[in-house]
């Protein structure tokens, strides 16, 4: 007869299944906390990029509204001197010819006035035609960051369910979120030609 002692119960066998659970959740636990640690310093890195593109962004805003208010101030300048050159064509036209010639200079004067303003007021669209076009490639690269902002963000959303939950399917739905914030925030960075222009109009 085999006798039984109630305080010294057999160990659990190395199969057991409640040990192999626990086993699983820890393995489950630690690949959501490297994910999200190394996603934290990769977010991190692509944070301190995206500040220095808005800086970046702002200063080409202001130089575009420098050089358009300029730009404003050459042509009304333009404009008056090509008034004032009109008048004295008009008074030289009726004017003997020998009051014409005392004419001559100042509509000389008048004339490369509105030559030099006609040409500096060029100069000026086209710098803030360049200062928009730089806008532009800034704003391009500032949404591929935001769109890896919000995927990244739903990734550690996920990420954090999985931990809770310990369904290993969130955590590959986690991982392609994942994948898609990383490699917009890679396309960020290095400048890539990747833009999903649906996504980026629905968080502008």
């Amino acid at each position: 007869m085999i006798d039984f002692d109630p305080v010294n119960l057999p160990e659990s066998e190395p199969g057991d299944t409640r040990a192999v659970s626990d086993t699983r959740a820890r393995r489950l636990n630690s690949l959501v906390a490297i994910t999200v640690a190394l996603l934290a310093t990769f977010v991190g890195i692509c944070k301190v990029k995206d500040d220095n593109i808005v800086q970046a962004m702002q200063q080409a805003q202001a130089d575009k509204l420098d050089h358009w208010s300029f730009y404003q101030a050459r042509n009304v300048r333009q404009e008056v001197a090509q008034a004032q050159l009109d008048q004295l064509q008009l008074a030289a036209a009726v004017q003997p010819k020998t009051i014409r010639e005392r004419y001559s200079p100042l509509i000389t004067k008048y004339q490369a006035l509105v030559n030099d303003q006609r040409q500096k007021k060029d100069s000026l669209r086209a710098q803030a035609e360049a200062d928009q076009k730089r806008y532009d490639a800034l704003n391009y690269r500032d949404d591929q960051f935001d769109i890896a902002d919000a995927l990244t963000a739903i990734a550690i959303s996920l990420l954090a369910l999985t931990s809770l939950t310990q369904k290993r399917w969130l955590f590959l739905v986690a991982m392609a979120f994942t994948v898609l914030g990383v490699v917009m925030g890679l396309a960020g960075l290095a400048g890539w030609l990747l833009h999903p222009d649906s996504l980026s109009k629905l968080l502008s």
